[in-house]
């Protein structure tokens, strides 16, 4: 029925078009605010200052933010703390009891668990914006240093961020699409000309040479096939219905699949795994040559690119892939315990305990592949960066978070055209019988 879903109907989908226009109004609301500054900055130093880091780690650092870190906007830490309270929620919520009966609760446990969320974004944000302040101060940046510029530029910071993140709730509850999500990816491809635009020039000039040109072309349009072909990939697993007697009838038993995902967790790790690797890079190159023996060692060996930051930058996309499957988007427990109650099977075995193991045993399987096809493409623009000063828009997290969005995004579209459609059907299928009660001119007896 997706499949044959008519586009057209969205002019009269109403609720629909209303929606877009929510979700774009407020994207736009947050495009505008990366183009305010923070009170107190330099701008001349600023901008000369990110001319040369924006070949290095300012790449990544504007892909998250949307070019905010690049213009010390209100929103230069962009979501990314809220990004790292719910990996931190998410993990004790797997460890502590008290949380995860909080979780079992419904409703109103979700609720909690977001509202701490929420402290933990602040508290977060707060850190990181003292941080940022004092690199910024070290790094000559700031017009007038001082405790009032780390205080305002702390409330700033963390007022951008709390900003964003009711945003991004706002898009997930009355727009379309994942809120949160929408943001990064609209980051990304707000900068995404500018990097074309520079690619190419280096191409026209000769730095880089036209067959290297080519052949990042073409290895986008492979990425690109690569992740919508492996974000599809299903393994079905067959389930089983018996027979079931209802009253004097008998009802044959049906058939169905369980679909499990290659990668049920998304662009999820990825997110993830590259936050928690922003901080100290952030720190690092607002103060220039004026960091501290702890920090230098650490970018001399967490530095992008480096071989302990490849292999941090994997190992963490491994771990989230898994502990974000089996916690968040597949726990096989439930799905064992709701085939259960409905009286579904898988064929050869049992219902319960061995149903969960079995399903541990596939999901375990097919995430190992999911994982390993997340660090590869995740790792790909650390290469490309090392041999060819490729900008980091090409490849990698950018294009896996640009393709699952938009995927996400399109299939929640569909979902509510034919959603439409089926009401449209059910008030013309509403009016023919009442024509037809009119022709006829008689009504049926009344029930007594």
């Amino acid at each position: 029925m997706a499949a044959n879903t008519s586009w057209a109907a969205l002019v009269k989908a109403t609720d629909l078009r209303k929606r877009i226009v929510f979700a774009l109004a407020l994207l736009v609301v947050y495009r505008l605010g990366t183009y305010i500054p923070v009170p107190g900055i330099d701008g001349t130093a600023l901008q000369d200052f990110m001319e040369g880091a924006t070949q290095g780690i300012g790449g990544m650092l504007d892909m998250f933010t949307g070019g905010a870190i690049s213009r010390m906007g209100i929103f230069a830490l962009g979501i990314m703390p809220y990004i790292s309270a719910s990996i931190i929620v998410q993990l004790l919520t797997a460890m502590v009891p008290s949380l995860q009966q909080l979780k079992k609760e419904g409703e109103q446990g979700r609720k909690k668990i977001n509202q701490y969320t929420r402290y933990g974004t602040v508290l977060l944000a707060m850190m990181q914006s003292w941080g940022l302040a004092l690199s910024l101060e070290a790094g000559g940046l700031v017009s007038d240093p001082g405790l009032f510029f780390r205080l305002s530029c702390v409330i700033t910071l963390v007022g951008g961020t709390m900003f964003l993140m009711w945003l991004g709730e706002q898009i997930t509850a009355r727009g379309v699409g994942n809120g949160i999500s929408l943001i990064i990816f609209v980051g990304i491809i707000a900068e995404l000309p500018a990097a074309l635009a520079q690619f190419l020039s280096q191409g026209r000039s000769g730095a880089i040479s036209p067959a290297v040109v080519v052949g990042v072309i073409l290895m986008i349009v492979a990425v690109i096939t690569f992740v919508v072909f492996m974000e599809r990939a299903l393994r079905k697993i067959h389930i089983q219905y018996p027979r079931r007697q209802v009253g004097m009838k008998v009802f044959d038993g049906g058939t169905s699949h369980l679909p499990i995902k290659v990668n049920p967790a998304g662009v999820i790790p990825a997110i993830f795994a590259s936050s928690l690797l922003l901080l100290p890079t952030t720190m690092a190159t607002f103060s220039g040559q004026q960091t501290g023996p702890f920090m230098s060692t650490l970018l001399a060996y967490f530095g992008p690119g480096q071989p302990l930051y490849l292999l941090f930058f994997t190992a963490m996309i491994v771990f989230f892939t898994f502990f974000y499957t089996q916690n968040v988007s597949f726990k096989t427990d439930d799905v064992a315990e709701n085939l259960k109650n409905q009286n579904g099977f898988i064929p050869g075995i049992r219902p319960g305990k061995r149903t969960e193991e079995y399903l541990d045993y596939v999901v375990t399987r097919i995430v190992t592949v999911g994982s390993a096809y997340l660090a590869a493409v995740a790792l790909m623009p650390e290469i490309l960066r090392g041999q060819f000063a490729i900008p980091f828009y090409f490849g990698g997290t950018s294009v896996l978070i640009v393709v699952s969005v938009t995927m996400d995004t399109i299939n929640q579209v569909q979902s509510h055209l034919l959603a439409h459609q089926y009401e449209g059907l059910l008030e013309k299928s509403q009016l023919r019988g009442r024509k037809r009660g009119a022709k006829g001119g008689r009504k049926g007896p009344a029930r007594r």
